[in-house]
């Protein structure tokens, strides 16, 4: 029996009959990135069903030395939680483990395991009159663990914080099999470094989240979601200040899409409409909630910053959802976009960030510097325009060959675009994580004590390299 035989007979026999399979046509839609970026092959997939199970089968993995490439909902954007074409890893779904062990409404805490969807999290939350303050479009399909592991934000941010800002307390298997076990949160507590932010946004390379306790809010009593039309990206940047000076600890999304953007949505999704009337240039989405107390006052003061937003200049054209059903349909629009667009055609999308105070003169330079430099491509910017965030895409010339244009042109456009996000002084990923896609260009644009920095960290929890190998840390030049 070979080494590898070997071992999957010890993890059959570990994990039991539905904690390993072998079959390829059930390991094959796991193999793919969400983006089909990158497609990889591994030994077998592991379905682990508890904390226990995986830190006896990575203490195995560290025995027999294979690699272990851990996965959630298999829906991000950089490619993370897809192993490589050597075929020698172990791909580790935490999936089955999907229980909310604890939720707590006077604590406002939920403990979840690493499998637990996020919508799931948002309806048991909503059963006690609670909310997670974090969602994204992909709420559907997305998992606690990889949220945690890829420190994920989404379109509240602004107000509450990403992912690092949820988490109150962690478990996760090390390298060696071992539990960091840090789940119950403590206010106060200086026993040294707050060890569960390393996890946070390692991206499974430094151990693997197998829980997490999450801070819950009161729900929300009452929201106000307005739809804005501006002539430019520098007019939704002073909007911006506009409602945070008004509306204050109320304002809880801010969205920007250009009309592109908007288009390619309405084309794509059936019965979609614009909120507007008339064309505009760029548009912006605009959140406001309120808890129980001051949730009779929301509709005056959306009507109110609408209205002074017009005395001063800001908007061409808004509207206020009249209802629910109508504050969804805005929001659909702005979930949509990114599934529309790749509709259109191959593109290269690129999560990046700047100083919050410089993102509108960096998308009114960039896009048309992109544009120029790449003849027939269309530059487009749209999303968290309040915490500096924006997706850049770059959508391919008419004609252009899916697959054959991101391997070629497209790299190139990438390898641009990250050059001139570094020189505003940004970050070439904001909330997707580094994953497989950027590693090379981290290595190339990262600051080197921080880069020396991650290399020695990853070394001392992970000497072998076992856990998700090739992901974020750029290896050594």
């Amino acid at each position: 029996m070979g080494e590898n035989e070997a071992f999957l007979a010890e993890a059959a026999a570990l994990l039991g009959e539905r904690g390993l399979t072998r079959d390829a046509d059930l390991l094959q839609p796991w193999l793919t990135d969400w983006r089909g970026r990158f497609t990889g092959r591994a030994l077998a997939m592991a379905s682990p069903a508890s904390t226990e199970d995986v830190s006896a089968l990575m203490k195995l993995c560290a025995r027999r030395g294979v690699p272990v490439v851990p996965q959630g909902g298999n829906s991000g954007m950089s490619g993370g939680a897809t192993p490589d074409e050597s075929g020698h890893a172990l791909l580790l779904s935490l999936r089955r483990m999907n229980a909310i062990r604890r939720l707590d409404p006077q604590a406002r805490e939920a403990t979840c395991e690493a499998g637990v969807i996020l919508q799931t999290l948002h309806e048991a939350a909503a059963a006690q009159d609670l909310r997670f303050p974090l969602t994204l479009g992909g709420k559907g399909s997305a998992t606690i663990g990889g949220l945690v592991s890829t420190n994920a934000g989404g379109t509240q941010v602004l107000r509450h914080g990403s992912m690092r800002a949820q988490v109150l307390g962690i478990e996760a298997v090390l390298a060696d099999g071992s539990v960091f076990d840090a789940l119950v949160p403590l206010k106060k507590d200086n026993r040294g470094f707050d060890l569960k932010q390393l996890l946070i946004g390692s991206e499974g390379t430094l151990g693997i989240v197998t829980a997490a306790t999450l801070r819950l809010l009161p729900a929300v009593a009452d929201r106000a979601v307005l739809w804005a039309g501006l002539g430019s990206i520098a007019a939704a940047r002073e909007l911006l200040l506009h409602s945070e000076r008004l509306a204050g600890d109320a304002l809880e999304g801010f969205e920007v899409l250009p009309r592109h953007s908007l288009e390619a949505v309405l084309a794509h999704v059936p019965g979609s409409r614009s909120p507007l009337a008339g064309s505009h240039a760029w548009h912006a989405l605009i959140e406001l909630t309120a808890d129980a107390a001051p949730a009779s006052t929301l509709p005056q003061l959306a009507e109110d910053l609408l209205a002074s937003a017009f005395e001063a200049g800001l908007v061409e054209d808004a509207t206020i959802a009249a209802n629910e059903a109508q504050a969804e349909q805005f929001w659909l629009i702005r979930d949509e976009i990114s599934p529309s667009e790749r509709a259109l055609g191959p593109a290269m999308q690129h999560d990046i960030s700047v100083p919050v105070a410089r993102m509108a003169d960096f998308v009114a330079a960039a896009v048309p510097d992109v544009e120029a430099r790449f003849p027939g491509t269309q530059a487009i910017a749209f999303g968290h325009l309040g915490d500096g965030n924006v997706h850049f895409h770059v959508i391919a010339p008419p004609g252009s060959a899916r697959g054959a244009w991101e391997a070629g042109d497209g790299k190139a456009i990438s390898h641009y675009v990250h050059d001139l996000v570094t020189r505003w002084d940004g970050s070439i990923s904001a909330e997707h994580g580094i994953g497989q896609l950027k590693v090379d260009d981290l290595a190339r644009l990262g600051d080197p004590v921080q880069l020396a920095m991650m290399r020695a960290v990853k070394r001392a929890l992970d000497p072998q390299n076992l856990l998700n190998p090739g992901k974020l840390v750029p290896p050594c030049a």
